[in-house]
Order: C-alpha cells, then sequence, then structure tokens
C-alpha cells in the first residue's frame, strides 16, 4: 500500500495551527513506514529541514506548479503514474481529479460564519474547494465534534462519512524556557497566544483587561503570536484605551519562548468567538498555567472541566473570571491539576494511530 499526502501545509518556515497538525502527522507517519506501508508526500517545493528526513518508505516528490496546484498540476501528475493507492489532505483540499480514494480532514469552518474576516480569493477557495473536497472525499476527518456538526448542518453531510479525531498534544522533552526581551518579571501578566484576528476577539479581552487592571495596576497583558489580517483594530484599542505601557505584543515566537510564558503566566485567556481545535489550552495546562476560555465551539471539549468559560460577548463576564482566580488561591491549585489531568487525553500517538487505520480502511 502507497499513500499519497499533500505536504505542503507542513512545508512552512514557522508552523503554527493547521501546519502543526501536517507536521506532527507526517512525524509519525515516517516512523510507521514500512514495505507493506509506505508514503509517498507531495511538495509544491523542496522539503525544509524541519520535515522528517526520508527513508526507504517515506519519500517526497516536488510537483512543479505554483498557481492552481492542487487542482491543475497535483491532478495530473497523479493520473499520469497512478503509483499510490489512497490520497490523504490534512488541509481541507483534495486534487481535483484523483483516480483514487480520499480522505481529507476539515479544521472548522470558521469562513462560513466569519466572512469579512478572510480576503475574498481566499474566502472563495474555502467555500467551493472545501465544498468539493467533503463531497468527492471518501472519507472525512474533523478535529472536533463541532466541526463535524457544522459539516452536517452545513455542506449536508451523512454523519457516518466523518470520525472525529482530536489534534494531539506532546510536551517536547528538549525543549527549555527561553525568556523574551520584554519585561515580565515584575510584573504578573495575563497571556493570550494566537494568531491577530477579529474572530480571535481580542478586543473584548484588551477591554476587559482595562477594567481588570485598574483594579490590579501591577498585572500586564501579553498578546503572542503573528499578524493574520483586520488587526488594526486590536492595536487601535489599546491606544483608545491608553494600554500602551500595558499591553506588550511579541510577534512570532519561538516555541521556547512561549514555554517560557506559558511558565510565568497569572492564566491563558481564549476569548475566541470560533476555535476547531484550540491547541493553545493544552499548552497552557501543560505548563500549569489556568485557562479562561469562551464557552463556544469547540472549545468545551478541550477544555473539558480545568477550565472557566465565558460568554465571549461580554468584557465584564471575563473581567469577573479574572478577578475570581485573583482571589482564590484553592481554585488555581485545582484547575493545574485538572489541567494536567485534561492533557493525558490528546496525543499525537492517538492522533496518528486513528487516522492512519482510517486511510487504509478506504481501501480494504
Amino acid at each position: 500500500m502507497v499513500i499519497g499526502i499533500d505536504g505542503n501545509e507542513a512545508n512552512v518556515t514557522r508552523p503554527v495551527g493547521v501546519s502543526v497538525y501536517a507536521l506532527n502527522l507526517l512525524k509519525y507517519f515516517n516512523k510507521k513506514a514500512t514495505a507493506q506501508t509506505q508514503f509517498k508526500v507531495f511538495l509544491r517545493n523542496y522539503p525544509l529541514e524541519h520535515l522528517p528526513l526520508e527513508n526507504k518508505f517515506f519519500k517526497y516528490e516536488v510537483v512543479k506548479g505554483a498557481f492552481l496546484w492542487s487542482q491543475i498540476f497535483l491532478p495530473l501528475r497523479l493520473y499520469k503514474k497512478r503509483d499510490i493507492n489512497v490520497f490523504f489532505s490534512p488541509a481541507h483540499y483534495l486534487p481535483r481529479y484523483c483516480p483514487v480514494p480520499t480522505v481529507v480532514t476539515i479544521h472548522d469552518l470558521a469562513y462560513l460564519f466569519f466572512e469579512k474576516d478572510f480576503l475574498k480569493k481566499d474566502l472563495f477557495q474555502l467555500k467551493f474547494w472545501t465544498k468539493y473536497s467533503v463531497a468527492k472525499a471518501k472519507k472525512i476527518i474533523s478535529v472536533s465534534k463541532t466541526t463535524k456538526n457544522d459539516l452536517v448542518k452545513y455542506y449536508k453531510i451523512p454523519e457516518n462519512k466523518i470520525s472525529v479525531i482530536y489534534n494531539g498534544f506532546e510536551k517536547s522533552s528538549k525543549s527549555k524556557a527561553e525568556k523574551l526581551k520584554i519585561d515580565t518579571e515584575s510584573h504578573p501578566y495575563i497571556l493570550y497566544v494566537g494568531t491577530l484576528q477579529p474572530r480571535k476577539n481580542i478586543p473584548t479581552l484588551i477591554a476587559a483587561f482595562d477594567k481588570f487592571h485598574k483594579l490590579h495596576p501591577n498585572f500586564k497583558l501579553v498578546i503572542a503570536g503573528k499578524k493574520g489580517w483586520l488587526y488594526n483594530g486590536i492595536f487601535e484599542k489599546v491606544t483608545d484605551l491608553g494600554l500602551e505601557d500595558e499591553v506588550y505584543f511579541t510577534d512570532y515566537i519561538t516555541d521556547n519562548q512561549l514555554i517560557f510564558l506559558y511558565e510565568n503566566a497569572f492564566c491563558l485567556v481564549l476569548p475566541s468567538f470560533y476555535e476547531g481545535f484550540g491547541l493553545p489550552v493544552l499548552e497552557a495546562m501543560n505548563y500549569k498555567c489556568p485557562t479562561i476560555i469562551s464557552m463556544t465551539s469547540s472549545l468545551p471539549e478541550i477544555g473539558g472541566e480545568a477550565s472557566l468559560y465565558i460568554d465571549p460577548e461580554y468584557a465584564h463576564d471575563l473581567v469577573e473570571k479574572l478577578i475570581e482566580l485573583k482571589n482564590n488561591s484553592d481554585l488555581r491549585v485545582d484547575m493545574i491539576k485538572k489541567g494536567l489531568e485534561q492533557i493525558k487525553k490528546f496525543s499525537w500517538k492517538d492522533c496518528g494511530d486513528k487516522t492512519l487505520a482510517l486511510i487504509k480502511s478506504t481501501i480494504v
């Protein structure tokens, strides 16, 4: 059996979000490659150094073609050689034409609910290429029950065609905390981790922090994440409230710097309107950082009983939870304990085992 994979999402300089998922699955597949289960990973460009090394049964193939790669150039290659038995895409888009059964992972349908948050070109692709992919796929993986329910509701996909397989999470034993240049040691701080974009609801976090900061002026807010799109309003909110000296924006940071932020934060706040999974919640729990998150989309699935929950529409709800956590040391200890138990439910090995089994099942 030869499994074809679209590896482009993993072949990026700074993997975040979906790219982390794709990269971890490639690492898992690399370890599982045998004469009976071989892998051929298709790329637009030559593999970067962080991708797993080739071996006898795990190979990369560069298919040239920058424009409409998955719609034209990859399908031509697949039809020309016909040397795979099944094709897997870890990120929404399947080849427009494919001579073998296909499996696709859908991470979320945020673009259906927050159209203004996306560029027109990206929105078109997400809407119509995803619609084609889920209709064409023999099997679909969703990373949460929420995403599965959305697929059934909005794309009319039969439930038995969709399998929920949660993302994994594993602490790297080689990673060590690395201090940032910004001053986080002399002040307790609230932490946000994620891309800067509208559906992340960062202005509500800033508004809540402003109220909390008036009660506890020694606190800071650290916003860790790269700029996504339509983020100007976030910086304007900070300026309007006069918080320029109280809010730190880190932009993209290394894994080791992120560990430092988690280990030393008062708490993580994820006030998103919509999340397909919510990996920062598990990361925070792993480093004994309490989490306050939205009672929306997939986040309750990930946070379980270890998180405090808020209505993301109301800043005062977040303020109340911050005050509650600040004033109740027993609650903090309990949340940390429950968080360490919660992360045991998620692993890349489990994700990989279930994903590979599902892929294999399409050609039995």
